[in-house]
């Protein structure tokens, strides 16, 4: 068995998930606000607020540090996947050409891309997370009738937000927590990760299988199009409560720590209701970010090798 790792699908799995990174970027802003616990009572105040308050950009905020390194986080997803599918089937399988993937083969494949991507994403999402739920320290020094006045007085002082890009962020949780403070909530991230990569790429398979044209052997862009949306929307819609708890865990941090860990934050008294906030736009914003990776993906890798 002479199986070597083929580079192309790193190349793009990264242009598939830069793609996926502009079309959701907007939408991963609300959703993270929403389950940060702000004080948002549903989707649609959330997007009202933003837009009121930061404008369109608002929803724009962050996205260099996503575009950089989510990007590079989905070509090792995408990556790995495609490598571990042909390491698997040629182990399973022998060397019969170009024999399609049996589904065992896709959910190994699967599990295998969430054990590896977590180690590399959960730094990225604890980043990403901070910087979007936590723009201003004063929001939580201060008592929400008055927070208003004061962070108005501080704007005329310039204030600084507490993080003032994606670098210092990570050194000021070096510095106060060290390469560990990096990986807070890595736990519930593999509780999502590797049952979510499962609901991605299985459903993804089973579509794409199912609605190949009569007398094709590979389904259409449309097909890609249309299965990588579905694929996503189920994933992230199945994902949401373990989110929710990753995002929690995350989220704190900056001056105490409320939750010892994934069973305690599970245990708080807010009702069942809360691990489902944000579900809905969860699945909603899994289609387009999902079938804009899967088309820029298939797309990528036709260019790549010359098909």
């Amino acid at each position: 068995m002479d199986t070597i790792v083929q580079l192309d699908d790193f190349i793009a799995g990264w242009i598939g998930g830069a793609a996926s990174v502009i079309v959701g970027h907007p939408l991963d802003m609300v959703k993270t606000r929403l389950q940060a616990g702000h004080g948002y009572k549903n989707t649609v105040q959330c997007v009202l607020t933003i837009l009121k308050n930061e404008h369109v950009a608002g929803f724009f905020k962050g996205l260099s540090f996503p575009l950089a390194s989510i990007a590079v986080y989905n070509s090792v997803a995408l990556g790995v996947y495609g490598n571990a599918q042909r390491f698997i089937c040629q182990y399973r399988h022998g060397d019969n050409g170009h024999q399609s993937p049996a589904l065992s083969d896709v959910v190994a494949a699967s599990a295998v891309v969430g054990l590896v991507t977590v180690g590399i994403g959960a730094p990225v999402e604890l980043v990403k997370i901070r910087i979007l739920s936590k723009p201003y320290l004063v929001k939580e020094l201060v008592n929400p009738s008055t927070i208003f006045f004061v962070v108005m007085f501080l704007k005329v002082l310039n204030y600084q937000p507490l993080y003032r890009g994606p670098v210092h962020c990570i050194s000021r949780i070096l510095r106060n927590k060290g390469i560990v403070g990096l990986y807070r909530g890595v736990g519930a991230m593999y509780l999502r990760d590797v049952p979510g990569y499962c609901l991605y790429f299985v459903p993804y398979m089973l579509l794409c299988d199912w609605m190949i044209p009569v007398g094709s052997t590979a389904p259409n862009l449309f097909c890609v199009w249309l299965a990588g949306g579905v694929a996503g929307t189920i994933s992230w819609g199945t994902a949401t409560p373990m989110d929710v708890v990753k995002n929690h865990l995350q989220a704190e941090g900056v001056r105490e720590t409320r939750y010892k860990g994934i069973v305690h934050c599970i245990q708080r008294k807010e009702g069942l209701n809360v691990f489902f906030k944000g579900a809905a736009l969860n699945a909603i914003r899994g289609f387009p970010m999902s079938a804009a990776m899967f088309l820029g993906y298939e797309l990528a890798l036709k260019a790549l090798r010359g098909q």
